[in-house]
């Protein structure tokens, strides 16, 4: 193999319904990132279909890593190691992923690596920054993920705190579909509320002081609903009155917001840690990332969000593969996917923090 800044990782992501594969050099250099998005396979459904999601990756996983191959001027040669996230997401996506990066491992004769899914969204916001980012709190905030963790190091993060109910990205889409506005719902809801006044409809801030780290989103998305078609019975409406859209979409992102960014304040302090690092689609959001940005200068916190391309879901942030290569963390061939939201180890919220930890108060 040649020199280590010439080293080169396979990264393949299928977790839901996006078909990823990256190229990424061992000094965290991404060379390729090619993503097959299925947004219009799921538009008409409002949300992501599993079995849609599962049949168009197995008609793209192939073309996309080669593409990406192309991309980076590489050949499969030049390979050091294949990884593959394994967990959490859709069991049928998951598969194809884990399936193909298995039948490369065993062909090319190199290290399989397998990645958890959200620690790799945390991982994604060192990507393109000198400065450490653990230990911190993470948030991993998505379609399906609605997640705080005590972040040691990139493969040990623990559960500290979660949604209830929707996730918030989510919850985007059913507020989206509501208001009559595309999918997915994120970036609708976000450029709808421009023109919108948040205050002209006070929304409900579930949770927001339980002295809990958990969120939901059930009930805010249920007032959305009211406020825009009326309580159910008769006169209910079935449609939203587009005059009211503007205003809707900017109240129920305020109180998102509103909500995301309390919890994180909430979990630095009772953690003391002096570092939040966030990822996940929903961390995509301009407001959301400015009274993020706000809150931690208040709170003298050091903030770290993931570059908007590493936010969405893709394969260039499983570079966190190469963490695992150097801790000697690699899987069998028999290795399996774990579908569900995390790991029994994730489900130990850990109250002190590691005394090296910085911490800010």
């Amino acid at each position: 193999m040649n020199s280590s800044a010439s080293r080169l990782l396979l990264a393949i992501e299928s977790s839901c319904d996006e078909t990823a594969a990256a190229v990424v050099r061992e000094d965290r250099t991404v060379l390729a990132s090619i993503i097959a998005s299925q947004h219009e396979l799921h538009i008409d459904w409002g949300g992501v279909v599993p079995e849609i999601a599962s049949r168009a990756h197995v008609r793209r996983i192939l073309p996309v890593i080669a593409a990406a191959l192309r991309q980076a001027d590489c050949t499969t040669s030049q390979l050091a190691a294949v990884a593959v996230t394994t967990e959490p997401g859709l069991v049928g996506s998951l598969l194809v992923g884990l399936t193909a990066a298995k039948t490369i491992a065993l062909t090319l004769n190199i290290p399989l690596v397998t990645v958890n899914h959200v620690e790799a969204h945390i991982y994604a916001c060192s990507m393109g920054h000198s400065n450490p980012i653990y230990p911190s709190i993470g948030f991993v905030v998505s379609g399906g993920h609605t997640n705080l963790y005590d972040c040691r190091s990139p493969a040990d993060c623990r559960l500290i705190g979660g949604t209830t109910d929707d996730a918030a990205g989510e919850a985007f889409d059913k507020v989206a579909r509501i208001l009559g506005l595309p999918y997915p719902g994120g970036p609708s809801i976000q450029q709808a509320a421009t023109a919108g006044n948040p205050n002209r409809f006070r929304m409900p801030r579930p949770l927001l002081h339980s002295g809990r780290l958990d969120f939901s989103f059930s009930g805010l998305k249920t007032a959305v609903l009211y406020a825009a078609r009326g309580v159910p019975g008769p006169n209910q409406l079935t449609t939203t009155p587009p005059e009211l859209v503007p205003d809707l979409a900017a109240a129920f992102q305020a109180a998102a917001i509103e909500v995301m960014v309390e919890k994180c304040r909430q979990a630095v302090r009772q953690l003391k840690y002096s570092r939040l690092c966030v990822g996940g689609g929903v961390a995509a959001n301009g407001p959301f990332r400015h009274a993020l940005q706000t809150m931690c200068r208040h709170e003298h916190i050091e903030l770290f969000i993931a570059p908007p391309e590493l936010c969405t879901d893709n394969a260039a942030m499983a570079a966190i593969a190469w963490e695992l290569l150097a801790a000697g963390r690699t899987a069998s061939l028999d290795a399996d996917v774990l579908p569900g939201l995390v790991r029994p180890d994730f489900r130990r919220p850990r109250k002190s923090p590691p005394t090296d930890s910085p911490a800010s108060h």
